[in-house]
């Protein structure tokens, strides 16, 4: 095993066709042990260069609505009225606490992503 810190973009290219090469490793062999670290070694500097902004609130809603196939008559019931949803997903409007805590329990959505701040479009 001959593993060294990924410190460029090279490196970290060199370390993911490694990973690669060693994806049907076996359990409990020293090529699962090389997998494991050279894994830990890319997910840091994937931290640290390759970091993925959370989604605004109503990006993280239309999300949830596509995986589970929702429409917006379907949010009437967390949300409130028809125009209501259409002004929420159309960044007319905040959401409110109440809102936040329906589409948390009800979507799964997480909560901390649901309180992310975001602008009101106001055309």
């Amino acid at each position: 095993m001959n593993i060294k810190p990924i410190k460029s973009e090279k490196d970290y290219i060199e370390a993911l066709n490694h990973i690669e090469s060693l994806m049907d490793a076996k359990s409990n062999t020293s090529q699962m042990d090389e997998l494991e670290v050279l894994t830990t070694l890319v997910e840091a500097y994937e931290e640290q260069y390759y970091k993925i902004e959370a989604p605004d609130p109503i990006q993280a809603i239309k999300f949830r609505m596509e995986q589970e196939g929702l429409k917006q008559k379907d949010l009437v019931a967390i949300v409130g009225s028809k125009s209501r949803v259409s002004e929420i997903l159309n960044k007319k409007r905040k959401l409110t606490i109440e809102m936040i805590r329906n589409l948390h329990t009800q979507l799964h959505i997480p909560i901390e992503s649901l309180f992310l701040d975001y602008k009101i479009n106001c055309t």
